[in-house]
């Protein structure tokens, strides 16, 4: 029962990283960015699966070194997923991971030599069809402009960001994207918003050095969620320090709360009180660890008393009311059946299952008809 979200998206111009498509009419794509050590391509390879399993749809890799980059040319050799270099300074770094297969640059322009080097860079591009991210941060902003400004403000950073565009627009390559990126929110989502009205490229959304789990998807539910309500962004990291496969959760929770994208379960649930009739926490807690691996949209209700638990259920596909003796299960709506307290989570668990089977059946049949 997957409501439409009443949120007007920016229209930007769209590209392609990879496969993915990022702007215009495309979904909002979730990216996340690799933390193991480049050069170790046993263990970058198998993060980078993990955030395939986990739905990323693009990742993003450190290559600081030309070692680095001989390690990149076995790390694409050996996944899916669309893969974004992040370098710094030395353009020959930029062009060795293009012959390599780089579906995308993460390299200011700007900071990478004279415009011959600038040239070259951007003329590899454009030949290979590989878009570039100008990625603006609060922390790196250029000497003169930390001078002018005095700190780090929305108007230093749109201003440097606006440097490296010119340099795109000079040799004509309008295949980027960029980010202005901030670990204070207010900076970023002012920044965000101010160049939104600039540039008609998708933007990369995201508040930069966010903490960890607790206070990173906090303060990245808060700035994201402001600017993706203002029909701004494309795509979207959460920048934590934790496992990179959070990030993705994350991205993805916020999204699917703003109804933007849905991957797997929407649960609504209590937050149990006295009333309860089951443990809520507990019931939860092992629910959604034995479903995380189901991609298939489903909102699923697991409210502990019959107060609030009839209305939640029945705009539910799956909705658990709790009762006594008894719980009473709700499906597309409607009262199904009741069940014991035993066996909850199993119970469950088969219900989720059988409704995504029945999804899938209905999709797969449509996609046929066509």
């Amino acid at each position: 029962m997957q409501m439409e979200s009443p949120i007007i998206r920016r229209l930007t111009r769209k590209i392609f990283v990879g496969n993915v498509a990022v702007g215009g009419d495309a979904p909002i794509s979730v990216q996340s960015m690799t933390n193991t050590d480049t050069c170790d391509v046993e263990a970058t390879v198998s993060q980078i699966k993990r955030l395939e399993t986990a739905c990323a749809d693009i990742v993003r890799v450190s290559v600081p070194t030309m070692e680095a980059a001989e390690a990149f040319k076995s790390i694409r050799e050996q996944v899916d997923v669309p893969l974004v270099a992040d370098i710094h300074f030395d353009y020959k770094i930029a062009l060795k991971v293009a012959e390599f297969g780089v579906d995308c640059l993460r390299i200011n322009p700007g900071n990478i030599g004279n415009s011959k080097k600038i040239k070259a860079v951007v003329e590899t591009a454009r030949d290979k069809d590989i878009p570039i991210r100008i990625g603006v941060n609060a922390g790196s902003l250029e000497k003169d402009l930390q001078r002018k400004y005095g700190e780090p403000t929305p108007e230093a950073l749109v201003e440097s960001a606006m440097r490296h565009i010119d340099i795109l627009d000079k040799l004509d390559f309008q295949n980027f994207k960029l980010s202005v990126k901030a670990s204070n929110v207010f900076m970023a989502v002012a920044a965000y918003r101010m160049i939104s009205a600039q540039i008609e490229q998708p933007l990369h959304l995201g508040i930069t050095e966010a903490g960890g789990i607790r206070g990173g998807t906090v303060k990245s539910s808060v700035g994201l969620g402001m600017l993706l309500m203002d029909g701004i962004g494309d795509t979207i990291r959460i920048s934590l320090a934790a496992d990179p496969v959070e990030e993705v959760k994350v991205g993805y929770e916020i999204l699917k709360s703003l109804r933007l994208r849905s991957k797997g379960i929407n649960f609504i649930a209590c937050p149990s009180c006295s009333r309860q009739n089951f443990d809520v926490v507990k019931t939860m807690n092992e629910l959604e660890n034995r479903v995380e691996d189901i991609t298939t949209p489903l909102d699923v209700a697991v409210i502990g008393c019959i107060v609030n638990g009839p209305g939640e259920a029945k705009e539910a596909d799956i909705g658990l009311t709790g009762g006594t003796p008894k719980h009473l299960i709700y499906v597309d709506g409607e009262k199904d059946h009741k069940v014991e307290k035993d066996g909850l989570v199993d119970h469950l668990e088969i219900m989720i299952r059988k409704k995504v089977a029945e999804k899938q059946l209905a999709d797969s049949q449509i996609i046929a008809k066509q």
